[in-house]
């Protein structure tokens, strides 16, 4: 297993609890990610977006691209996988800016291609928003056109949304990243499946995540394309004793007046069949990180994890609260390294 961590641009993960002890900062920032170096973390995912979606949109987030090109600028091991969303970015630029933040990190950049979902972040910033067949269409021109301008010299498109003359990237990034994606419409299975290296799922227990792994699989095969890699967001709690595991959990579910994180609750509300009071619980933590369950003591999480290894899942995207000091815990106790 690998071991990956959501950089925490938004000062932590909790919608039910303000100060979480990492701020959305530059300083903490790199002092977790050079941190995490050393503990032996494979990877950090760094979310893009420009309105806080855990602690309410009043609240800063860092952005994205420019928090990466710093990291890599201070960091000499770990991946940096950084979100991107096409309707933010024109692909010809991006190409261009990307290669560069690749060279400075030696060729250890790759994107998490997300196609867009919360409209008013977009009107607010005056860009467009498209429905959702629209969405994976320009997702699907937009990786041509990067792609293009990585591998050819010069590179010319005409498409629907998008088109270049004989453009020139250079230099080119050391190697091309890799592009991870995730999506559960046949759409998004489409792209990902013709266009991507890896799928990467919201949290889920075992025996939700291996099925789709073997759909993807499949689909990947039945394309000729080399197999996928699969990861999945979870988050974790590692404690002495399962009691002390389950008290924590109660902690960080407890929900009483909804906070400002909360803000975006009805639109997520429509797109999941829990119970309300459980799905006021759940929502409390980010991409249905509580569902794998990897919470417990370590021989415990242990053996969940096992259990997606052994389903095909080969990287683990962790969200952990205060985050510094659980990765050092959960590094020790269960990964090992430190």
């Amino acid at each position: 297993m690998r071991y990956g961590y959501w950089m925490p641009v938004f000062g932590g993960w909790l919608r039910n609890v303000p100060d979480e002890g990492m701020a959305a900062s530059w300083d903490y920032a790199k002092r977790l990610a050079q941190r995490s170096e050393r503990l032996g973390y494979d990877l950090t995912l760094i979310a893009e977006l420009n309105l806080n979606d855990i602690k309410g949109v009043e609240q800063p987030a860092l952005d994205a691209w420019s928090t990466a090109a710093a990291l890599a600028a201070v960091t000499e091991t770990i991946e940096l996988m950084v979100a991107v969303r096409p309707n933010f970015h024109h692909p010809a630029l991006f190409a261009k800016a990307a290669a560069n933040i690749d060279r400075i990190a030696g060729g250890r950049l790759a994107l998490n291609v997300v196609s867009s979902w919360w409209a008013d972040e977009a009107r607010q910033y005056g860009l467009q928003f498209d429905q959702h067949d629209d969405r994976y269409a320009r997702t699907e021109e937009w990786l041509r056109v990067v792609d293009g301008l990585w591998s050819e010299e010069r590179f010319s498109f005409e498409g629907r949304f998008y088109r270049t003359e004989e453009a020139i990237c250079a230099p080119k990034p050391v190697k091309r990243p890799t592009v991870y994606a995730g999506g559960e419409s046949d759409k998004a299975k489409a792209m990902i499946v013709a266009q991507c290296d890896a799928y990467v799922m919201h949290g889920d227990p075992v025996e939700a995540i291996a099925p789709k792994i073997a759909e993807m699989a499949d689909r990947r095969a039945a394309a000729g394309g080399a197999p996928m890699q699969y990861g999945m967001a979870a988050y974790a709690i590692v404690r002495d004793s399962e009691a002390e595991a389950q008290r924590e959990l109660a902690r960080i579910t407890d929900v009483t007046d909804l906070p400002a994180g909360y803000a975006n609750f009805d639109q997520w509300l429509s797109g999941t069949q829990l119970e309300r009071e459980l799905k006021i619980q759940e929502y409390s933590v980010s991409n249905r990180g509580l569902r794998p369950n990897l919470v417990g003591t370590p021989e415990q999480v242990r053996e969940r994890i096992e259990e997606y290894e052994a389903a095909g899942l080969g990287l683990l995207l962790l969200q952990m609260s205060p985050q510094a000091e659980e990765m050092e815990r959960f590094a020790a106790q269960v990964m090992g390294t430190a």
